[in-house]
């Protein structure tokens, strides 16, 4: 299982989609950081003003804007063996398919890890200046260091479900269209709808907010059940991802 996980970051890191993800993500949570610091305390933007527990909250957890981009590294990850057809060689190499996936899971998740780590500090840094010259700069007391690992742990989530999904779907274009489609168009549509704004809670975004504990959304489950939630769409991912990979035929 080691070499295979090894295997798999010596595919990551030996070409350039890492790191242009990464930057991508870093260049994201800046924008939005500059943003919701700009528009703290503006009574139109509904924003808490700068120095407040929500603001900081929300500062805190704002990484999680880049959650798409964690969900193509993972996407990414699992189809680029269909895509670039090394998956028949992969499997030739190591048979027993289910641990191919597991691989990639495990590697894809420690990647994610890693990456979130840099995002994290990437956004407090921007956090804490921006709001600093307005005079409240957020201190890493155990509040917000909560809602930075809770923020860390939902983009590592995202990366499994990434992976998961690429298994199930192996198209990549079709993964990350469809990934695109379900964040940015399915779900803010459930979530505006009133007639299904209950059922939004119980998806990945509504446990994405409630793990977060941002004050966006409607009513929203508990941040230990949207954590346990939103861990328990990356398993399924993981598993469904996993079991037809070793059931279907490589094509």
């Amino acid at each position: 299982m080691t070499h295979l996980i090894r295997a798999e970051w010596t595919k990551l890191f030996t070409t350039r989609v890492w790191l242009g993800l990464l930057l991508g993500a870093c260049v994201m949570v800046i924008g939005f950081a500059v943003l919701l610091t700009a528009f703290a305390g503006n009574p139109e933007s509904g924003i808490p003003a700068v120095g407040t527990p929500v603001y900081e909250e929300l500062a805190m957890a704002n990484a999680v804007n880049v959650n798409v981009l964690f969900l193509i590294l993972g996407i990414i990850g699992m189809t680029q063996e269909y895509r670039h057809r090394t998956a028949t060689p992969t499997f030739l190499t190591a048979p027993r398919r289910g641990r191919v996936v597991i691989a990639k899971l495990v590697a894809y998740a420690l990647a994610a890890t890693l990456f979130a780590l840099v995002v994290l500090a990437v956004n407090y840094a921007a956090v804490a200046v921006h709001a600093g010259v307005r005079g409240a700069a957020p201190a890493l007391d155990a509040d917000n260091l909560g809602t930075l690992g809770s923020s860390g742990l939902a983009l590592v989530i995202y990366a499994v479900i990434g992976v998961g999904l690429g298994a199930l779907l192996r198209n990549q274009v079709g993964a990350i269209v469809g990934g695109l489609v379900y964040l940015f168009v399915i779900e803010p549509i459930i979530r505006s709808i009133p007639a299904t704004s209950g059922a939004y809670k119980w998806m990945p975004g509504g446990a994405l907010e409630a793990l977060t504990a941002t004050f966006q959304g409607p009513d929203l489950l508990d941040a230990w059940q949207g954590g346990v939630l939103l861990l328990g769409y990356g398993l399924v991912a993981a598993v469904l991802g996993t079991f037809l990979a070793v059931r279907r035929d490589i094509v």
